[in-house]
């Protein structure tokens, strides 16, 4: 079992930017594909970017060239560096781990708030 905490949500201007961490258990962390999703009031929760154990990186269009995603396995460990935020970023962000089973993303966190002021 997988246990994914996130953290670094918060209050920023638009303009502004955020650094999101997401800390898993387990030493099969480094295996997984790892992602960040978004859920804003009324709204479905949406795809942000993802990594794979590999390294290799996708991104929801609207956050390319703002929004990195990374890992540190040492730290087990996923990062999202969000710049130039706008306020339609503005959701609650959940980390998520894809074992690689065929299943697809598996393990969830709490999630973390992210507003965005104009």
């Amino acid at each position: 079992q997988v246990q994914l905490v996130e953290s670094g949500g918060g209050l920023v201007e638009a303009g502004g930017s955020l650094r999101l961490s997401c800390a898993a258990s387990g030493r099969a962390f480094r295996f997984y594909t790892m992602g960040w999703f978004r859920q804003a009031p009324g709204k479905e929760r949406e795809f942000v970017a993802s990594i794979t154990w590999k390294g290799i990186t996708y991104y929801e269009d609207s956050v390319k060239g703002r929004f990195t995603i990374s890992r540190d396995n040492a730290k087990n460990t996923v990062y999202l560096q969000m710049n130039s935020l706008k306020p339609e970023d503005t959701a609650v962000y959940y980390c998520a781990g894809d074992p690689r089973t065929g299943r697809g993303f598996d393990y969830w966190g709490q999630g973390t708030q992210v507003t965005v002021s104009s």
